[in-house]
């Protein structure tokens, strides 16, 4: 009889298992038979965010805000000679031992060891120009950086952290990526249309998929082994293939303008991949099998970084325009929670068990200035909007004590044609208008603009430090060297 109740008892739980979605083990960027980790207190969502170049840390268990890691100061501060710290935190990868997190900083050309169960910084590398990402090989022995403002993939050893090699790419390596087997590692391309796929055991570029832009700017392997997905920011597109030679690109869908990341979620309902659309302000979700899409999620201002949690049933995605993390529930493909996080996220990291034991907030600060941001809408001069009924281009000014950074997310405009973001003396657009950037969209007809300066108290209502007479934002193209009319102004 003990035995029969054994049974039954084993029998009930296996099936709440399968019922939650747990049963279902392996979550990229590991290999599909790797276990679930269900989201607890021990694990931690970090963002890195580029204009308070910060790291923010936050507990998925209740979607909390511990504090962040501060790599470095706002501007001016970081424009001195003398300044030592990391300038524009942008890319993120982690140890397959979960106890380390790799921090790119594009401005400062460096990647910042972190202990995850400490927040301490282990060490910076200084490698070449304008590194993107970096990442771990799945046996933990080598950490690739790509150097985006080079022609390279600088190879650190994850022991002395020093660079041991280089591989030689395309110029302008985007990111990389490992196959769940260690055996192969993806290097899309940020300036050329081309991906290379390298042996990892001897550094040797054994196959290539040709891009359909030359902007890529992210990229996941599946944990089954048999896929790649990549983006294309320029165009607006996310393409597949084979992860396995002969490397056969199996298929490109049109995901919207300023596709940024991807990622891949395995739960009860099957395989998926997550694409953030930033100038769509949502995440679409594909399946893997068919390609065909089955979700399309809002999310919020620039959704940019995407990663799943160690068992699949969410992923958590920086707004890169709102300063929040969203959460969605992989089953529901419902937005659960928004937490507030600093300036610009970009690449997001979850690390399951990253905190074995105590409550993992030594070395954090508060948020500070780096929570402080005012947020404008533009639409067209007709009223328009983008495909999901929002203004087309979201602006966020970050402040940095009494300057801002002012990001704009354009979208619905002319493909490949100089426009101005600049000041007008009325909301309508009319009268003069001073430019605070030049900018050429892309293909898609969108594109990032900043600007630096005191811009928030000209054009934000009852600002308290405000001076004079307000102005207004507005964009209009340049023909022949000159403005032309406007073509969207702030909403008001």
């Amino acid at each position: 009889m003990k035995h029969r109740i054994f049974f039954l008892n084993a029998l009930a739980a296996a099936l709440v298992l399968k019922l939650s979605g747990a049963a279902f083990a392996g979550q990229a960027p590991g290999a599909v038979t790797a276990p679930d980790v269900p989201v607890s207190h021990r694990d931690r969502v970090y963002a890195a965010e580029q204009f308070s170049n910060t790291v923010s840390v936050t507990d998925p268990a209740d979607n909390r805000l511990l504090g962040v890691i501060r790599l470095g100061d706002p501007s001016p501060g970081n424009f001195s000679p003398l300044y030592r710290g990391q300038v524009l935190v942008h890319g993120m990868g982690f140890s397959p031992d979960h106890k380390t997190l790799a921090v790119v900083s594009i401005g400062s050309n460096s990647v910042t060891f972190i202990d995850t169960a400490t927040n301490a910084v282990k060490h910076v590398t200084y490698v070449g120009r304008s590194p993107h990402e970096a990442f771990f090989t799945p046996d933990g022995k080598e950490v690739w950086v790509t150097v985006r403002g080079e022609n390279y993939v600088s190879v650190l050893d994850s022991t002395t952290f020093a660079e041991k090699t280089r591989i030689t790419t395309p110029a302008g390596p985007g990111m990389q990526i490992f196959s769940p087997d260690g055996k192969y590692g993806y290097v899309c391309s940020s300036f050329n249309p081309e991906t290379d796929i390298v042996s990892v055991a001897d550094h040797q570029i054994v196959g290539k998929v040709k891009q359909d832009s030359p902007f890529c700017p992210n990229i996941a392997a599946t944990p089954d082994g048999k896929q790649v997905w990549f983006t294309l920011k320029d165009v607006g597109r996310t393409q597949i293939f084979e992860a396995q030679p002969p490397f056969r690109l199996l298929e490109t869908l049109d995901t919207g303008p300023i596709t940024n990341h991807v990622n891949i979620v395995k739960n009860a309902n099957g395989m998926f991949a997550y694409v953030t659309v930033g100038g769509l302000n949502e995440v679409k979700v594909f399946r893997t099998d068919s390609y065909a899409q089955v979700a399309t999620i809002p999310v919020g201002n620039l959704p940019h970084g995407i990663w799943p949690s160690g068992d699949g049933s969410r992923v958590y995605v920086g707004l890169e325009n709102g300063d929040a993390l969203a959460a969605i529930d992989t089953l529901t493909n419902k937005v659960v929670a928004q937490i507030p996080i600093g300036q610009a996220p970009q690449a997001v990291a979850y690390v399951p068990d990253a905190v074995p034991d105590g409550d993992g907030t030594q070395n954090l600060q508060p948020l500070g200035v780096a929570g402080n941001t005012a947020h404008i809408q533009m639409t067209s001069t007709g009223g328009g909007t983008n495909t999901s009924g929002n203004a087309p281009t979201s602006v966020a000014l970050f402040d940095q004590g009494l300057l801002q950074v002012l990001q704009a997310s354009v979208t619905g405009l002319k493909p490949k044609q100089p426009y101005v973001l600049g000041l007008s003396d009325n909301p309508d657009g009319s009268g003069v208008v001073e430019g605070l950037a030049n900018f050429m969209t892309n293909p898609a007809g969108s594109a990032i603009v900043n600007a630096i300066g005191q811009i928030r108290q000209v054009v934000s209502v009852n600002d308290p430090q405000a001076k004079g007479a307000r102005r207004y934002l507005v964009i209009a193209p340049q023909v022949d060297g000159k403005l032309g009319a406007v073509v969207q102004v702030q909403v008001l």
